[in-house]
């Protein structure tokens, strides 16, 4: 593999100052910044412009969103591992997949790599859409296994608010992707086209049908991610407030009791798997649905 050296000190450059603008707006921590920087280099790096900016585009949105109604939320704060500023392991987490498809991709040229780091980028967001507009839904979620009404927060819980934020998040990455996409056939366009098969210029059905494809991926990612979540995902007791969460030792330094679940699937390893099913669920439907 010839390494890209020019688009890998590209990739770092952007990712740097990305996040370094993050961290002063306080949506990532130092260590976050550190992670957002590694995937990002690897992205833009190993991938291109293209996939760097829908990593970008994933990052704004989900940013954007932590901010919404953030007092309304900050009651909700306590249930959840971490907070609106996103460390190391989050950031990991969220790009991860996809920087590793991206290094896949440089290897092999496989077309269909594309649309999985277009599903694992749909994963992520939707699960975000769906916790940060889920947990403003004015009726209780029901837990995905039984259907039992839980506490707003609660791993595992779903509603028709947060289901609905979860396509609306994946479409709107298979929408930012599409329209990449065709931006980079537009430069890259040339008479040997059979180089750049994901071309929309050459294949337009590449581009119609990424939203569908990413929105599917997305909700199905969501969905497994809250599979996880009800069912093997680490949840804790804190006897200091009497609640269940995801935090393995609460605020002022006491720990927290493991209630159910496997140790060492925390929120992260959740949202990486879950990732890793979006991908593998949008390069299926784009293998069936699409001609390479």
């Amino acid at each position: 593999m010839r390494i890209p050296f020019l688009q890998l000190g590209f990739g770092l450059i952007i990712s740097a100052a990305i996040g370094w603008a993050a961290y002063k707006r306080a949506a990532l921590s130092k260590s976050g910044v550190a992670g957002a920087m590694l995937t990002g280099t690897a992205i833009f790096g190993f991938g291109g412009w293209a996939w760097g900016l829908l990593l970008i585009t994933f990052f704004v949105l989900s940013s954007l969103l932590s901010k919404y109604k953030e007092t309304t939320k900050e009651a909700l704060a306590e249930k959840f591992a971490k907070g609106s500023r996103r460390d190391i392991g989050q950031a990991l987490a969220n790009g991860g997949a996809g920087a590793l498809i991206a290094i896949a991709y440089r290897l092999t040229g496989h077309p269909l790599l594309w649309f999985a780091f277009v599903g694992a980028m749909a994963t992520v967001n939707a699960d975000t859409w769906a916790t940060e507009l889920g947990v403003l839904s004015k009726r209780l979620p029901r837990l995905i296994t039984t259907g039992k009404p839980v506490e707003p927060g609660t791993s595992g819980g779903v509603s028709l608010q947060g289901t609905l934020a979860t396509l609306a998040g994946g479409m709107v990455i298979g929408i930012a992707g599409a329209f990449f996409l065709y931006v980079d056939s537009l430069i890259r366009y040339t008479p040997r086209v059979l180089l750049y098969p994901l071309s929309c210029l050459v294949y337009p059905g590449n581009c119609t049908l990424l939203p569908l494809i990413a929105a599917l991926a997305g909700l199905a990612g969501s969905l497994f991610d809250s599979l996880l979540g009800a069912t093997v995902q680490a949840i804790y007791y804190s006897t200091r407030r009497e609640k269940e969460t995801e935090k393995v030792i609460d605020p002022d330094g006491t720990p927290n009791i493991l209630l159910r679940g496997w140790r060492w699937l925390n929120n992260d390893w959740v949202n990486f798997i879950s990732s890793v099913i979006g991908a593998a669920l949008a390069a299926l439907l784009a293998h069936l649905t699409i001609t390479l």
